[in-house]
């Protein structure tokens, strides 16, 4: 931020508070324009009573009258026509920031805004442009009026730079979303959401999967602003915060992460120097402070009595306080924001820990990460052998959880299994692995279907509950159809394992096949069943509709009917492209799980340095 802006703020403020009108008189009149004279005496006023440069409060209040006068002709337009002129800037780390005025109307498409901010952009795909008002990304198919936009709005637009092409950036983002839903939506649960303890957290099926969305779409927040890309990180973030919408208000400002989702936004804003969203950042700013005292207590008393006053959150702390600084110097609310900066100063100076300590640690085999949360959390980071203590301990306290925990891990599954109409599947490989140790496979599959598919404990149902297993057996107990049992058997699955999934499924072959398939532990598993029925796929002349007599001389002549193979082709593709997808996303995720609290704090000692060097100018 330079000096120039620092006066323009003040300059703007002195205007507003004694209610001075540059496009009125005796400073504008419709028929001379601007009145240099009055602008003049108006300048040297101002100038000596703030003690700035006279060549520059004039500029400044010139620049402040045309501005007044654009919107004013905005308003007088949008009266006559019913075109909005909205005021873009567009995001550029490379060449700064591009501003432009665009007209729509506010009935149109956002597609149609997007159309116009292409086109006077000279961008040759209007899809890659992602505009942003008010916090929220620009729906394409809705109207603008619906999305609450209005006349003299300013909007950001993010369309990527240099290596982040617009094309790029828009297809990352795509991917990065689809991947996410994948994730999130696999039945094998590849994520789950925990406390920072290790615990789980169990919340309604619906409310949950909005959560995880959210939380996946931070965590790839999180991996882009390390790489210090916040048009993309801002983008994700607002996907995160569309996903937090659907769920309970009342819980999401009690729980942390929609706390630092906020706070993430607004240090975006703050990276690509945008200043248009200010009144969003002090809208989410409130959001993360009144979590942070809920939470907290009202002076972190609650926090430091839990962890001392050496914990890490004060990291988080921090940079609230310096970013609620930085939105208080524009608004002019100079002695305010030096309040925060001072108290961010004071965090700042008591979190700062030695390069050599912390090398040492490295070098002992410690993550960087966990290396500065243990020296941030012992004693100043002044004792190494604390320090130690502190990762050893977190690293045990985190597996006692997660050991603890798995009872309850599995009713979670239990819960989302049955919100999708399936809470009496069976895995047909643990009815093997019963039937193998010598039990029968019909009061196996109850025992399953009552421990949820946990093996321990359907061995313990099976030794001490035999008789009330077998009075719950149904009467009429469904056998494998043996020409279905067949084809399962053509198309590469395991006699027990097929048997076993046509009976639970009451011989719905295609039931069966994605139970079998469901069952698989690995990506291997299903690339090996993909290529094998690839090459069945290429069988021809065989008849399919062959009697059943023995399995092996049926097999050796037959393949099973096309739509099955197709089946499961497309079931098995499904499956390996969800376990890509979680490839994808765990890719550059970190793997310490209080990652969200290692802030370096080099980029905010930079901010917190030039806003108080403003401030005393």
């Amino acid at each position: 931020m330079s000096h120039l802006d620092n006066i323009f703020i003040q300059v703007r403020a002195r205007l507003q508070s004694e209610g001075v009108k540059l496009w009125e008189e005796p400073y504008y009149s419709e028929d001379l324009g601007s009145i240099e004279g009055a602008l003049e005496n108006l300048a040297k006023e101002y100038s000596n009573i703030m003690g700035f440069d006279l060549c520059r409060c004039k500029f400044i209040l010139t620049e402040l009258q045309e501005n007044a006068l654009r919107k004013l002709a905005a308003r007088r337009e949008y009266s006559s026509t019913g075109l909005a002129t909205f005021k873009v800037r567009r995001i550029d780390k490379h060449s700064g920031a591009t501003m432009v005025d665009i007209k729509c109307d506010l009935n149109s498409l956002g597609s149609d805004l997007q159309a116009a901010i292409a086109e006077k952009l000279q961008m040759p795909n209007a899809e890659h442009v992602k505009c942003i008002a008010a916090g929220r990304v620009v729906s394409s198919n809705a109207s603008l009026a619906d999305q609450l936009l209005r006349n003299n709005q300013q909007l950001i637009v993010i369309v990527g730079d240099g290596d982040n092409s617009g094309e790029a950036l828009y297809e990352r983002i795509n991917r990065i979303k689809a991947d996410v839903q994948a994730v999130v939506s696999s039945q094998n649960r590849l994520i789950e959401m925990e406390d920072q303890n290790g615990s789980p957290v169990f919340l309604p099926p619906a409310e949950n999967r909005a959560l995880l969305l959210g939380l996946g779409f931070c965590e790839k927040a999180r991996a882009a602003m390390l790489r210090e890309d916040y048009e993309e990180a801002l983008l994700l973030l607002l996907e995160a915060d569309q996903s937090f919408a659907t769920c309970d208000s009342q819980f999401l400002e009690s729980v942390d992460n929609y706390a630092l989702l906020n706070l993430d936004i607004v240090w975006c804003y703050l990276c690509l120097k945008n200043v248009t969203q200010l009144p969003d950042a002090d809208r989410r700013l409130a959001v993360c402070g009144r979590n942070f005292r809920r939470s907290y207590g009202e002076n972190f008393e609650r926090l430091y009595s839990m962890k001392g006053k050496a914990c890490p959150e004060r990291a988080l702390i921090m940079r609230l306080q310096l970013l609620q600084g930085v939105v208080m110097f524009h608004q002019n609310r100079r002695d305010e924001a030096f309040e925060r900066f001072e108290a961010a100063n004071i965090l700042l100076r008591e979190l700062k820990i030695n390069g050599d300590q912390l090398a040492l640690l490295v070098e002992m085999g410690f993550e960087p990460a966990e290396a500065r949360l243990a020296l941030r959390s012992c004693s100043g980071g002044s004792n190494i052998e604390l320090a130690v203590q502190f990762i050893q301990e977190r690293r045990q306290q985190l597996k006692d959880a997660r050991k603890q925990s798995k009872a309850e891990r599995a009713l979670q599954r239990r819960l989302m299994r049955s919100s999708a109409n399936d809470s009496d599947w069976v895995n047909p490989r643990s009815v093997c692995t019963l039937t193998e140790m010598g039990f029968e496979s019909g009061l196996a599959t109850v025992a399953l279907q009552r421990s949820k598919n946990d093996l321990q404990k359907a061995v313990e149902l099976l030794q001490t509950e035999a008789d009330v297993l077998r009075a719950a057996l149904p009467r009429n107990r469904v056998t494998s159809d043996q020409e279905k049992l067949l084809q399962l058997l053509q198309l590469g699955f395991k006699e027990d394992n097929s048997r076993v999934a046509l009976e639970n499924a009451s011989n719905n072959i295609e039931r069966a096949i994605e139970s079998l398939l469901r069952a698989f532990q690995s990506e291997e598993e299903l690339k090996e069943t993909l290529e094998r029925v690839g090459r069945l796929a290429g069988i021809e002349g065989q008849n399919w509709d062959g009697p059943s007599t023995s399995n092996a001389s049926i097999g050796a002549q037959t393949a099973p009917p096309s739509p099955l193979i197709e089946a499961v082709m497309k079931h098995a593709r499904s499956e390996i492209e969800t376990y890509k997808a979680y490839e994808r996303f765990n890719a550059d995720i970190s793997q310490n799980d209080m990652d969200y609290l290692d802030l370096p704090l080099v980029q905010e000692e930079k901010v917190l340095h030039e806003y108080l060097n403003l401030l005393q100018q």
